[in-house]
């Protein structure tokens, strides 16, 4: 899929927040999990003059050179290599997804879900929103919601807000193409879920919880039971969990393939400088992880930036 031309913001990231950000205008070519399962190319733009570059987002990690030998000259940088995961739907029940996990991880899974249950009355109270009457809802509660997020408070990731994600919510409701959930404890919201559907693809799109109902694995819970109900269906492929990786995909997902995002950018020497730096910065970043990661103080790094 080709993104016309907008703002792009290159962010200087560390674990979950962001330090600084350099906009640019560029193209935005996204890769989507059928392409990758598929092996099929997205539209690329021609070659112009009316933007700074191309974002490139989740290509096969393969197809990276020759990529690159489409934007002759260009600068790439930012170039992060992950896996990506989904899950494989097709033709299988929520019962056959679970037997993938060991029988200690189901009922650690069991045991997450009766707790929670027992804060709200014994009953779990998932509420699930996809008709057009539904937007305003959904958007009361789970903007709200988003905004206490790390997401939103350090990423400018948060739920996207105003009237023109409501509307393209409308608009999407009205094709019976989203799936919403918030999951609540005592009628106050702890976890939502966005999930836009294309083509019997989901797609992770928006998910967050209330940092204060951390400890009672509020995603985890919201994530198994959103399962349920969405294998219950029977009208899905693949459950793309997108571009980026993360303990919580791994987890879940039944399958991945390698891919990669970066930016290319037109040859100047104010982007020869930005890519430059972003990139001497995230070899630090990473540098530093490993070392944060062999001294046991990676999980009290990232707690202190989320804080």
């Amino acid at each position: 899929m080709s993104i016309p031309v907008q703002s792009v913001p290159i962010k200087f990231v560390v674990g979950s927040r962001k330090l600084m950000s350099v906009p640019r205008q560029l193209e935005t070519v996204a890769f989507g999990l059928d392409h990758l399962v598929g092996g099929v190319d997205p539209a690329w733009p021609t070659a112009c003059h009316d933007h700074q570059g191309v974002r490139v987002l989740s290509a096969p990690e393969a197809s990276l050179d020759d990529i690159r030998a489409r934007f002759p000259g260009y600068i790439l940088g930012g170039l992060q290599t992950y896996a990506r995961y989904y899950i494989d739907m097709a033709g299988k029940t929520y019962a056959d997804y679970l037997a993938q996990f060991s029988s200690k991880t189901r009922s650690t899974f069991a045991r997450k879900r009766r707790k929670l249950a027992e804060l709200s009355g014994g009953t779990l109270d998932l509420q699930e929103f996809h008709r057009p009457a539904d937007v305003e809802s959904f958007m009361r509660d789970a903007v709200a919601l988003s905004r206490l997020t790390y997401q939103t408070r350090l990423l400018d990731a948060g739920l996207p807000e105003g009237p023109q994600a409501v509307a393209g919510m409308h608009a999407l409701a009205q094709r019976d193409e989203i799936r919403a959930y918030i999951l609540y404890v005592e009628q106050r919201p702890v976890s939502y879920l966005y999930l836009p559907t294309t083509n019997g693809v989901i797609t992770y799109a928006y998910l967050g919880y209330d940092p204060e109902f951390a400890r009672h694995s509020v995603g985890t819970v919201l994530q198994m039971d959103v399962l349920e109900r969405l294998f219950a269906e029977q009208r899905y492929r693949l459950f793309d969990f997108t571009e980026g990786q993360g303990a919580h995909k791994e987890m879940f997902g039944t399958a991945s393939v390698a891919a990669c995002s970066f930016f290319l950018l037109r040859p100047s020497l104010a982007n020869l400088a930005l890519m430059g730096s972003l990139n001497l910065f995230d070899q630090g970043v990473g540098m530093a992880k490993q070392l944060a990661t062999r001294s046991g103080a990676l999980a009290r790094v990232r707690q202190h930036l989320r804080g």
